[in-house]
Parts: structure tokens; sequence; C-alpha cells
């Protein structure tokens, strides 16, 4: 039985000028009754919206780099289309090596798109895997998942698009060894639900909202992540009155020039921070280093203004940090309302001397 199945058969052409929507969507479908494995060569391939059916694979020849899309590319053709590719349904399928442009075509037009209507919406868990991909330029998140049940997302660049890098509002997902890179809002939101979260050995950098925005957030692993140049707290967790995350570890990140200046003003001054924390329960922070910065090559405003701010919290540890000339203004900034015991020790360094200081002596 046929199980594996090349784009070019069905009339794909990797020219980057043939509208190639129907012949991936072939593909798609032949793959899809044999459970099989579609196959991008090398080349461009423009393309509308793709349906990827239950336990297909994708499979490209990735060789993207940080500035380039790489080998197997995918073009968002179509400014109407909801997403380039859809998994919606297509339970157990994997994406890997493949490079997808969305051109900031259109209005909120995601990269990789699931959503159901409602959380467990597909009755079983969806476990899908993006491997080495590169997704970027699109009008809305690099990857929307919504109402997701488990997921893998590894080693891949979600990069300059209009929105989110990685939306998320659901549970169960490893989120190991990626870049999300300029995009404009967080490089992970998970703004609803986040919830049972690995995340680990992530390069976050230069995104405008934030580094991690996860509001509502429970059982999460934050650990041994760089976050560089946010346009805000390099880690969100600042929970509204209707909210609260629970049970989240942030150990062994390293922190660099949080709150960068951005387009739009801050809500509050304390979105010039490393970490924000508020209405949080069973907490712990430890083991980070956090220092200001400015932009490359010494241009740009440096920031950030705070170190840790926290408020509301119960059952919390922020201990063992190092913060040598950490922040502008204060390194701690506790603004009480707290619920329960609440563990501040330990955390060492001084604020900058001066704006343009930015290592005292030694």
């Amino acid at each position: 039985m046929k199980n594996v199945f090349d784009i070019t058969a069905f009339g794909a052409v990797g020219d980057g000028k043939t509208d190639c929507t129907g012949a991936i969507n072939a593909a798609m479908q032949a793959a899809g009754e044999a459970a099989g494995v579609v196959i991008v060569p090398p080349g461009k391939y423009l393309s509308g919206y793709i349906k990827v059916p239950e336990k297909v694979s994708l499979i490209g020849y990735h060789a993207w780099s940080f500035r380039n899309d790489g080998a197997s590319i995918i073009v968002l053709n179509d400014p109407d289309a909801k997403c380039l590719l859809d998994i919606t349904g297509a339970f157990g399928c994997t994406i890997k090596g493949i490079s997808l442009n969305g051109g900031h075509l259109g209005e909120k037009i995601h990269g990789v798109y699931l959503e159901w209507e409602q959380y467990n919406g597909g009755g079983q868990e969806d476990t899908p895997t993006i491997e080495d991909c590169r997704i970027g330029s699109f009008s809305g998140n690099g990857v929307h998942l919504k109402h997701i049940w488990c997921f893998s997302i590894r080693h891949c660049m979600l990069c300059h698009n209009n929105c989110h890098g990685l939306y998320l509002d659901g549970w169960d997902g490893f989120i190991i060894d990626n870049w999300m890179s300029g995009n404009r809002g967080a490089g992970i939101c998970g703004d609803i639900c986040a919830a049972s979260l690995t995340i680990t050995g992530n390069r976050v950098e230069w995104n405008a909202l934030a580094g991690f925005y996860l509001h509502n957030a429970n059982s999460v692993n934050i650990t041994g992540n760089y976050i560089d140049r946010s346009g805000g707290p390099g880690l969100n967790l600042a929970n509204d009155e209707n909210h609260k995350s629970n049970d989240i570890t942030i150990t062994g990140n390293i922190i660099y020039r949080s709150g960068k200046p951005r387009r739009t003003p801050y809500n509050s001054e304390y979105e010039s921070s490393h970490i924000w924390l508020n209405r949080c329960i069973n907490t712990i922070v430890t083991g980070n280093a956090m220092h200001i910065g400015q932009d490359d090559g010494g241009r740009g405003t440096p920031g950030p203004e705070y170190g840790i701010v926290f408020r509301h919290l119960k059952s919390c540890i922020i201990k063992d940090n190092t913060l040598c000339c950490g922040s502008f203004k204060k390194n701690l900034v506790d603004l009480g309302n707290h619920a329960g015991d609440v563990i501040v020790k330990d955390n060492v360094g001084e604020e900058a001397p001066d704006r343009k200081n930015f290592w005292p002596d030694f």
C-alpha cells in the first residue's frame, strides 16, 4: 500500500510562482486515507489554506537559519485564508522540517492553527508535534493552539509574527529548544489557560509585549530559558482580579535587557521589569540571573526600571536570584496585599549606579 506522497507528484511546483494549494491538499487527502507521509521537496511553494488530516506527517528538508527560510518552504498567497496549516482534528500529526512564511498577508492569519469551540472539543488528546520548523511573518500568531490538549513544539523558530510566536489556550505541552524572536506580541502567550507545561531551553528575544505572558497558568515549569530584550517583562504572570496562577517553578533562567520601549505605552510602570508576579500561589522563583541592558551596539533606551515586582502572593518563594545591576530603580518591589506566607531572601545584587554604567566596579 502506498503511504508516502510527494506533493510534486500531484502537480506542485516549487518555483515560487505557481499556486500549489490544490496539489498540496490532494496529497494531504491521499495521505489521510493511508495514515501516511506527505513529502515537501526543496523549493518555494505558494499556497492558500491547507487542511492536515489525522495521523499524517508533513515532512520537509529544513535547512533554515536565523535569517533565511531554508529548503522546503510553503508561502501563504491568500490574504483571506484563516491560516496556512489547519491541524484541527489532525490527531497525532507531525509537522517537521518545513518553513512557513506568511508574508504579513491579510489580518490575523495564523501559520499553524488548531481551534476547538470548547476544551476537549475533539474528545481525545490532540498530540500534534511541530519540530524543526521556521514559522514567521504571519499577520496573526505563528502557532495558534486554542483549547489544545497535549502537544510538542521542539527546535522551531517562531519569528516576526504580527501577534504572538506561540499562542496557547490549553494544557499538557512540551515547549523545548525553540527560538521565539521579534514577534509583536509575546514569545509565548497563554492569556486564558496555560496548564501542565514544560518550557525549557528556549531563546526568547525581542518580543514586543513580553517574553512569556502567562495569565491563569498552573502546573508550569519554566526552566533554563534565555529571555532577552522583551518589550515589557521577561516573565509576566500578573493576573487580573478574576484569575490566578498556581504551582509555577521559575528556575535557572537568564533574563536580560527587559523593558524595551514599545509602540504602545505600558499599562503600568512595573511592566518595565524582568519578572512581574500578581495573584500567584505556590510559586517559586529561584536561581535566576537578571541584568540591565540596551539594544545591540549600545543603542536604544536601556532597561528595565525594576527587577522582580510582586503583589498578592500566597505560599511563594523568591530566593537565591542574582541581580547585579539588575535594574535602575529597584531590584525587588514588594507591593504587598499578600494572602499567605511569602519568603523573600538571599537575593543578591544592587541596582545600576546610573544609566551609562551597566556594570559595577569589580
